[in-house]
């Protein structure tokens, strides 16, 4: 089967644009075939077009439309953030995140050690095309 992340209840959901924007949502219902009405802990619920949404593999059990308490219940429950946290898609965004924050020294001392890098490298490829040829 081509598709593996389905529009459903309990589906785990990231906002790909506007003000909610790199947050983690959950589909508690769905409107029509355009919008779903969507939660997370820290934010009021309200309706998002499914372009606004990027479904994600992480599926929690919850009823149709629960209160937001039995929703932060599930969500930790299925250990939602850990799961996120660990996954490459969200190691990929912290990545990111933390190297839009570095200053201009911060860049400069990463420069350095990638320099560093690749010369420990070479030197260690060097040696063992110097011990293949011997």
């Amino acid at each position: 089967m081509p598709f593996k992340r389905y529009v459903e209840i309990g589906r785990v959901a990231l906002v790909n644009y506007g003000k909610e924007y790199g947050r983690l949502v959950v589909i508690v219902d769905v409107i029509d075939q355009n919008r779903a009405l969507v939660d997370a802990p820290d934010m009021v619920r309200g309706q998002m077009n499914f372009k606004r949404l990027s479904l994600t593999d992480i599926r929690i059990d919850i009823p149709r439309v629960p209160k937001k308490k039995t929703l932060i219940a599930a969500m930790e429950a299925a250990d939602v953030k850990n799961k996120w946290e660990n996954s490459s898609w969200g190691r990929k965004l912290i990545v990111q995140k933390r190297r839009a924050s570095l200053n201009d020294f911060d860049r400069f001392k990463v420069m350095l050690a990638k320099i560093k890098r690749g010369g420990a490298i070479r030197q260690e490829l060097a040696k063992l095309k110097k011990e293949t040829a011997v």
